[in-house]
């Protein structure tokens, strides 16, 4: 019996329990809740009520553009990542005694299962991917949340102390993060989601909160190649593990001459070739890197081998789509920064033709100068960011003393595509990799990538 679980039955029963957001995340909770005998008020700006929810009673709904009022009045609020902890109405509550949490927060601490969580500003998803393939391949049973995977909070009656639980976790969702994780990683850190925090040193130490309650029996898998990661080490109680493509490291994962070698227990040992690994790229060596040394010494070199020779990647993550008259087009949606653009271009021999540009996070794109003017041929812009990535194309070829690459911009995705097919030939590679978030045009990066996939699977 799961003594914690008993114990928040007994405590929830009967409490005012406001949940900020009625979205995906958020119903399997409100629903789990309200069967605990919870008082659920379900909280959001959209004045529509899902259709999982309007069959259930005794829930109440505040709605439209008062949704934080009285907040106050609640014994606990559960916000949606996307709510910021600093919302005045928030603030006031907290103050006068409510317990801000989240549906992972409540989840984490109920748990008996391994809690394993990845966060960063690029890689998490696929890093997190690996890392539940790694374990089920060596026979684990995992269950998978976070940023992807489904909510967890009304599966934790069935997780066992046996099981094995793997966690994709954004800034938003740590920022409040109070409860211990079991092993820990953070892929590296860029500047990303500028318009959600405050600054650059709010969004960094939001990363942070992933390890801030491990103990020294915590791991923490940190990249010996990203300046931040660095600092981040000083300030951990756990066991460090460290994952580098450029030098060898005395505890962790790293490449060397074509090589994937781990040293988790003191003895270099090679687990594969990186030839042999099925997804393209060096971003990808390194998530590699990264899972196993998350997981090494529970599922053992030959799982890691298994699944990174057959592994495809994630889809809006440099997903080929096609190939068309010769011409191969990948969907790289998912990358809505310059960083993960960069890692996407790194990850080709050969100068592509880049589709760009999106919703504008306030973050700085002049770090993309370099790689724009190495590894694109033709750059092809859409949306309010296309300036900014302009401008980082042009200020590096002043510098260089040369023209940029042919630039041209378009209102829409589907201009974009209709011009990248009419201006390339037999062995060119199209890339959409927007560099920026999807919401000046999509409600997020997976409607972006599925367009962008109509739009090329209707090519003749």
């Amino acid at each position: 019996m799961n003594k914690k679980i008993e114990e928040f039955k007994k405590e929830i029963k009967g409490k005012k329990v406001s949940v900020i957001g009625v979205g995906v995340s958020n119903i399997p909770a409100i629903i789990y809740l309200n069967k605990l005998g919870a008082k659920v008020i379900a909280r959001d700006k959209n004045t529509e009520i899902p259709e999982e929810l309007k069959d259930i009673e005794n829930i109440e709904y505040i709605l439209g553009e008062d949704y934080l009022k009285d907040l106050k009045n609640s014994d606990y609020i559960l916000r949606s990542p996307g709510v910021k902890p600093s919302t005045p109405e928030i603030v006031e509550a907290v103050k006068s005694g409510v317990i801000l949490t989240s549906e992972m927060e409540i989840f984490i601490h109920l748990t008996d299962a391994t809690v394993i969580a990845i966060t960063g500003s690029d890689g998490k998803t696929t890093t997190t991917t690996l890392t539940s393939l790694f374990l089920k391949e060596a026979g684990k049973k995992v269950y998978v949340g976070g940023n992807i995977g489904t909510p967890l909070l009304d599966k934790v009656e069935e997780i066992t102390s046996n099981d094995y639980v793997v966690l994709e976790l954004s800034s938003f969702q740590l920022m409040t993060m109070n409860e211990k994780i079991d092993r820990a990683a953070i892929t590296n850190v860029a500047p990303n989601h500028l318009d959600y925090h405050k600054d650059y040193e709010e969004y960094i130490e939001a990363k942070a909160r992933i390890f801030k309650n491990q103990d020294e029996n915590g791991i923490l898998v940190l990249n010996e190649d990203n300046e931040f990661t660095q600092r981040y080490g000083s300030e951990s109680k756990s066991k460090i593990r460290k994952f580098s493509l450029e030098k060898e490291t005395n505890c962790g994962v790293y490449y060397k001459d074509g090589e994937i070698i781990s040293n988790i227990n003191g003895n270099a040992e090679k687990i594969m070739d990186t030839k042999d690994i099925k997804i393209v790229g060096m971003h990808n060596v390194a998530n590699i890197c990264t899972a196993s040394s998350l997981v090494i010494d529970i599922c053992g070199k030959d799982a890691i081998k298994n699944v990174a020779m057959t592994f495809g990647g994630v889809e809006h993550r440099m997903e080929l789509v096609r190939e068309v008259n010769g011409v191969k087009w990948y969907n790289d949606s998912i990358a809505s920064s310059p960083s993960r653009t960069i890692a996407g271009l790194k990850a080709f021999n050969e100068k592509i033709v880049l589709i760009a540009g999106g919703y504008d996070k306030h973050i700085p794109y002049d770090v993309m100068g370099p790689y724009l003017m190495d590894k694109v041929k033709l750059m092809i812009l859409v949306g309010t960011t296309s300036p900014k990535i302009k401008e980082a194309a042009e200020l590096e070829a002043k510098r260089r003393g040369v023209n940029t690459m042919p630039i041209v911009e378009f209102e829409n995705l589907k201009e974009a595509v209709e011009y990248a097919k009419n201006n390339t030939k037999l062995g060119d590679i199209v890339a959409m990799s927007p560099a920026s978030a999807s919401f000046d045009l999509y409600k997020n990066f997976m409607i972006r990538g599925n367009y962008f996939k109509e739009l090329v699977n209707e090519l003749k």
